[in-house]
């Protein structure tokens, strides 16, 4: 890829290449680099050293590294920025990068690399980064000339950040880093290759508004696109909704861009979501599908997903569109610019909603939220996971602090996306599409550093916190008060359920025989740790919690036979979900009508 224009060369020659990599960093607004030293890369810590401007954060392993951007990146809305060494710092980063490219979270990751006369020579630290992260980036890099360096870091920035967000790599040869190189200055006019559209097709627009002025049993179903576009998106999409009267769901990337106290809002859909939505879902007329990609875990068995719909979908990324479900109306462009279409072509509309048919549809969605798909019943010593989550939710909201959740990945995933309400976006970060254990706490330290005087906390679970427990090390570093709260079942809770419904009760290795102590744990890495095994100490021991102005470990001893529901089995169909103990068997059908049936 090359810019259109001829760039203006500044301080030709003068400059290393390690300084140019930093000058351009910063003239990219980069404030922040998670990163972990090595000797391919000393160049550019050399130079840091040698600098203010960009704070440089030590994390304990470079996939925290990458992990810790995400939740920079999530929480700002900005690029994150990874620095890693040759061989093992590269490799270690790949899950992260790939968990960035399936979550869409824009990351620019500096790998070392050896020189350029040694590549191919299998030398000390050496792995052919570019083909091992070719399918977990978006775009990578390898720079060979130093003509080439300014231009590559500032064009890895346009691409992380444009169209359907993502990871870029740009692979650093010790020599490019270490010769003088000139420096250009980021480029102003629009790239000549890579112009992803952003503004919706008018047509599409007016096609998607006459199917939704028609529908009886609407539906919208908001994704991480509409969190990715922006703050305004979200304020666009609850302007939507209002003027419409149609029910809202999310996915789990899409917390957040709806408030979840709205009464239009039905709660998250999918494997784990609530008997309303999925339901919503299975029997809807017309559904937009804005910046969600149709991933299995929300359609289940594609065959039967949605299958009395129309579908409008819209999603900046092209690619995802006809890939998974065919679609009736396709747009591609930015959430943002398609839900301001969206609304200005609808004013402009004076065809009449059927009233009548969506009050109806109304009153079909309120029987089914009735059943009360999430209850749960908190009684005796033993703590339900769910009354965890809640009661931590409530006594946050009661602190008037701004809070950020991330979570590991588990059960205790689902729960706190089941459980705490998030009322605006970029509040929840959490591995979607790549589901990584280990992502909460490194995401947890970006966060926090992005947000000082918020209140982070990562909703774990006792064998995910442990996956990347050493980044304890960087919270005591950097004293970030981030706070751990661990719904600890003593299993690996989601392998167990699944074994216990589906494997006939084979609990195959889920059995955690050799937890460490988390109090003596956190104590060791600088932090506070308590434990809580009765219900009637958990609001105790919450509030006190968020009060120390440490690191805490908070290790909640939870119910371990507790499953997480409602549930869809894979390979289901909506309306085959599995519901808790005692809501009538649990099995849902639905008619075309969108009538249910029990």
């Amino acid at each position: 890829m090359s810019a259109t224009q001829h760039p203006k060369p500044a301080d030709a020659a003068t400059l290393t290449g390690a300084e140019v990599v930093l000058r351009a960093l910063k003239e990219q607004g980069v404030e922040v680099i998670f990163g972990y030293p090595g000797g391919a890369v000393l160049p550019i810590y050399d130079a840091l050293f040698q600098q203010n401007a960009i704070r440089h954060i030590l994390v304990r392993h470079e996939q925290a590294a990458v992990h810790a951007a995400e939740g920079y990146a999530r929480s700002t809305g900005r690029v994150g920025c990874v620095l890693v060494t040759s061989g093992p710092g590269a490799t270690n980063a790949v899950t992260g990068l790939v968990d960035a490219l399936m979550d869409s979270i824009p990351v620019v990751c500096l790998t070392g690399q050896v020189p350029t006369h040694l590549i191919g020579n299998d030398a000390f630290q050496e792995a052919d980064t570019t083909g091992i992260t070719r399918p977990a980036t978006k775009h990578n890099y390898l720079v060979k000339r130093s003509e080439d360096l300014a231009r590559v870091v500032h064009e890895a920035f346009y691409v992380a950040k444009s169209g359907r967000p993502g990871p870029v790599v740009i692979d650093l040869p010790k020599d490019i880093l270490i010769n003088k190189a000139p420096y250009t200055e980021a480029p102003t006019e629009a790239h000549r290759s890579y112009r992803p559209v952003t503004e919706p097709d008018a047509g599409a627009i007016r096609r998607a508004v006459a199917l939704l002025k028609g529908a009886k049993r609407p539906v919208i179903y908001a994704g991480g696109g509409v969190i990715n576009a922006g703050p305004e998106a979200s304020r666009l999409l609850r302007d939507f909704a209002k003027l419409t009267g149609f029910p809202v769901t999310n996915t789990l990337m899409g917390l957040g861009a709806f408030p979840a106290d709205d009464p239009q809002f039905l709660g998250m859909l999918g494997m784990h979501g609530t008997y309303e939505a999925n339901l919503v879902m299975h029997g809807c007329d017309v559904m937009l599908n804005l910046g969600a990609r149709f991933d299995d875990r929300v359609t289940g068995k594609l065959s039967h997903f949605a299958p009395h719909s129309k579908k409008i979908h819209a999603d900046i990324d092209p690619s995802s569109i006809n890939k998974n479900v065919k679609v009736d109306v396709p747009i591609v462009g930015d959430a943002g610019a398609v839900l301001a279409a969206l609304l200005a072509c609808w004013q402009a509309d004076e065809t009449p909603q059927d009233k009548p048919a969506i009050t109806e549809w109304w009153r079909q969605i309120d029987a089914w939220r009735a059943k009360d798909c999430l209850r749960y019943r908190q009684e005796g010593k033993i703590i339900k996971p769910q009354h965890a989550v809640k009661r931590l939710y409530e006594i946050t909201r009661e602190t008037g602090r701004e809070t950020f959740i991330t979570t590991e990945v588990g059960q205790h995933q689902m729960w706190a996306a089941q459980y705490f309400g998030f009322q605006q976006p970029n509040r929840w970060m959490t591995s979607g599409g790549l589901g990584t254990m280990g992502y909460g706490l490194p995401a947890a330290t970006g966060v926090q550093i992005a947000h000082p005087d918020a209140l982070v906390i990562d909703i774990a679970g006792e064998a995910s916190i442990l996956m990347n427990i050493q980044e304890m090390g960087t919270l005591a570093q950097y004293r970030l008060p981030v706070k751990i709260f661990i719904l600890n079942n003593e299993y690996m809770g989601m392998v167990r359920q699944w074994q216990e419904l589906l494997h006939g009760g084979r609990y195959s290795e889920s059995y955690s025989a050799a937890l460490p102590d988390f109090v003596k744990l956190a104590e060791s890495f600088h932090a506070v740790g308590m434990r809580v095994t009765d219900a009637s100490d958990l609001d105790r021991a919450i509030r006190e919690m968020i009060a120390i102005d440490k690191p805490v470990i908070a290790d909640i001893a939870v119910d371990p036979k507790e499953n997480c529901f409602p549930m869809i089995p894979s390979g289901a169909a909506h309306n085959e979900m599995i519901l808790g103990p005692g809501q009538e068997g649990g099995v849902a059908g639905v008619t075309d009508e969108g009538k249910v049936l029990v």
